[in-house]
């Protein structure tokens, strides 16, 4: 490692998307599917980052189950990691992103981003974090406010302040607040006061900013995730912290145990054509409508049918004289819902 500080993009790529059941498994989840394009979205964000100037090689975090099929789909486009870190169970995002950090230089500035969000305006993105870099450089925690085109009740919100320095305008701001997810209503006086944003997820903060939050902050579950990564298994670029160590860890979220929490915090609002393709709801909202506005894979064949979204692995689905279904056949597995009920898909899932 050099001793420039630098951009090190950390891709979290531990969800299981058991809201996209049938399709989504946990031998191979959402993001190692190509569900929007011909590559999977953790290859799509691996492009994101891929050779761009100003950022390193990208360290990534996964389920340990999935070393190989991250090595796979690494390898498929040409890619490579900087380290696999592969937690040895499930401990939510900020034990995950501890890991990383332990990694890093201490001056490293992490940009820390899921690996099975769609992001169509990559220009957006990165200026973006060009915007946050000399802040989080310095010592805020940056984070970034996806502009909300409708009260959406799935995704938490940001409140947004002032100016975070001199001369930005309303490029960075301060954080007033992070709030959970919201009924409709809520969602709604939300957007009317046109401070508030979603909150995508994604992060710009200093790997030991973030590591000094966490012995702040919930000193217990830093030394769990510590004393894992002292004892690690390191083979070739795959990293195994000690599984024992890492289980004794709390589970819980880098919004609740150290965004909620500390000061110095930032946001940058920006329109960017994010997705966290969170249902298939939200496949049907991004993907490409035909004349009737059904979202449909080949293999389907509709009649007199409007607003339905068809994912097939093969199998020909017909649809008849009805509309605003979701279709799904994967695994070979039907699923049929309404449209607008895919957040409750995951009860199917168990």
């Amino acid at each position: 490692m050099t001793d420039e500080p630098k951009i090190v993009p950390v891709i979290l790529s531990g969800g299981s998307g058991t809201r996209l059941w049938p399709v989504s498994r946990p031998a191979k989840p959402k993001q190692f599917l190509p569900l929007t394009s011909a590559d999977s979205m953790f290859q799509l964000t691996l492009r994101r980052v891929a050779g761009h100037i100003d950022y390193a090689p990208p360290v990534i975090v996964a389920n340990g189950q999935h070393g190989a099929l991250v090595e796979a789909q690494l390898a498929a486009k040409g890619h490579a990691a900087q380290a696999i870190i592969l937690e040895p169970c499930a401990r939510n995002t900020a034990p995950a992103i501890a890991l990383a950090a332990l990694f890093c230089a201490p001056d490293d500035v992490m940009l820390i981003m899921p690996a099975d969000h769609v992001i169509a305006d990559e220009g957006a993105f990165h200026a973006a974090v060009a915007q946050a870099l000399p802040y989080a450089t310095d010592g805020s925690m940056m984070t970034f406010g996806i502009a909300p085109h409708g009260p959406e009740t799935g995704y938490g919100y940001i409140e947004m302040g002032d100016a975070l320095g001199p001369d930005m305008g309303d490029a960075v701001r301060r954080v007033v607040r992070f709030v959970e997810k919201p009924d409709v209503e809520t969602a709604a006086s939300y957007l009317a006061t046109g401070r508030f944003a979603w909150n995508g997820g994604i992060f710009l903060i200093r790997a030991d900013c973030y590591l000094a939050a966490l012995q702040d902050f919930a000193p217990d579950m830093y030394q769990a995730v510590e004393q894992a990564w002292q004892r690690r298994d390191i083979d070739g670029a795959m990293i195994r912290p000690d599984a024992a160590a890492f289980a004794a860890s709390a589970s819980d979220s880098i919004d609740y145990v150290v965004m909620e929490r500390a000061e110095h915090i930032g946001v940058v609002p920006v329109s960017m054509g994010w997705s966290d393709v969170g249902s298939w709801d939200a496949l049907y909202d991004i993907g490409d409508k035909d004349a009737c506005g059904n979202v449909v894979m080949p293999g389907a064949q509709l009649v007199d049918a409007g607003g339905n979204f068809v994912w097939t692995d093969g199998l020909e689905v017909s649809l008849l004289d009805v509309d605003d279904l979701i279709v799904v056949v994967g695994d070979g597995k039907l699923m049929i819902t309404r449209r607008g009920a895919g957040q409750r898909v995951k009860a199917l899932a168990g």
